[in-house]
């Protein structure tokens, strides 16, 4: 299982959170927590993926997915099929190389070695495709926002400011040690900040 499903169980078990919505970066963008997160009921603001292709190269946006017939169809409305579905759970989707070899986008779609089209679909992807919609709402923008404000400030302070660029201990538990500590200390300077504040209004 993924660690941060179980870590976001744990701290909602722990001290009795109602999670409704979350805010993550593009590293947790995969089938396996989307669907987990959907079936806990909780919605997902995440960042965008970056894809390797070349700049002007079609991407898999391109191709607009067809649920009733489970294909996918092409900018010139060709098909690509179902051709199999590998042991990570990933559904190849393949199309004719009659079609390609003399398509007038193939420039734009194929490397020089590809002779088709071809397309990857986990069999979880409905549930990036729920949370990818939910990101681009109001509410998912909102959340987003959020945690760069917040979530990457903090992350950026304990780096720059605490020494978390580098581990210093060797080791899960010695790293784990390190983190704690560094957590410690910026919530003991949080907590300051608070009081001072409090303090100058009074």
């Amino acid at each position: 299982a993924d660690p941060y499903i179980e870590r976001i169980k744990e701290q909602i078990e722990k001290f009795g959170f109602e999670t409704k919505s979350v805010g993550i970066d593009a590293g947790y963008n995969t089938s396996y927590i989307c669907k987990s997160l959907w079936e806990m009921g909780i919605n997902a603001a995440i960042g965008y993926r970056r894809s390797n292709r070349q700049k002007g190269s079609f991407g898999k946006y391109m191709f607009r997915y067809v649920p009733e017939w489970d294909t996918y169809i092409c900018p010139e409305r060709k098909y690509l099929e179902y051709r199999n579905t590998n042991r990570e759970g990933y559904r190849e989707y393949r199309s004719k190389e009659s079609h390609c070899s003399c398509c007038p986008r193939k420039g734009e779609c194929l490397t020089e070695k590809q002779a088709c089209k071809s397309i990857q679909r986990h069999i979880w992807e409905d549930y990036k495709e729920w949370q990818h919609l939910y990101t681009l709402g109001d509410s998912g923008k909102e959340i987003y926002k959020g945690r760069k404000e917040h979530i990457e400030r903090s992350f950026a302070d304990s780096k720059e400011l605490h020494g978390l660029r580098y581990c210093h201990l060797r080791g899960l538990d010695g790293v784990r040690e390190q983190c704690l500590l560094t957590a410690a200390v910026q919530n003991m300077k949080k907590i300051a900040l608070h009081v001072w504040r409090r303090f100058l209004r009074q």
